[in-house]
């Protein structure tokens, strides 16, 4: 099931996306943007190398929790998770990424 992209306006004016999964749970969160466009550019980039299992990395936090990042080609993040209690949790978060980045939709939330 296909999720969705929501752009929104953080108070210091900068964008970012949310990565929703269809059952609406946030399944990984952009770098802030100075445009909007950036922001639009970074959704692309997510949709191209979300199936791409290699450019996933998963790490163990200094909290002790598990998290992953989705990096570009470039080797640049352009997507990170929450907190899970365990890697396979993170890796199980990977998946949901792939499967909620093939053909989601974007909202424009920013108000900009």
């Amino acid at each position: 099931m296909s999720g969705k992209f929501e752009i929104k306006k953080a108070k210091d004016g900068q964008f970012f996306f949310n990565l929703k999964a269809g059952n609406g749970e946030i399944v990984g969160t952009s770098e802030m943007y100075k445009a909007k466009s950036s922001a639009e550019n970074g959704i692309e980039s997510v949709k191209k190398n979300a199936a791409n299992e290699a450019r996933f990395e998963t790490f163990e936090g200094k909290n002790g929790q598990w998290y992953f990042r989705l990096k570009a080609g470039n080797g640049e993040p352009i997507l990170a998770s929450q907190g899970y209690s365990s890697e396979s949790g993170a890796k199980d978060g990977c998946g949901a990424v792939a499967r909620a980045a093939d053909g989601a939709a974007t909202a424009d939330n920013s108000g900009a």
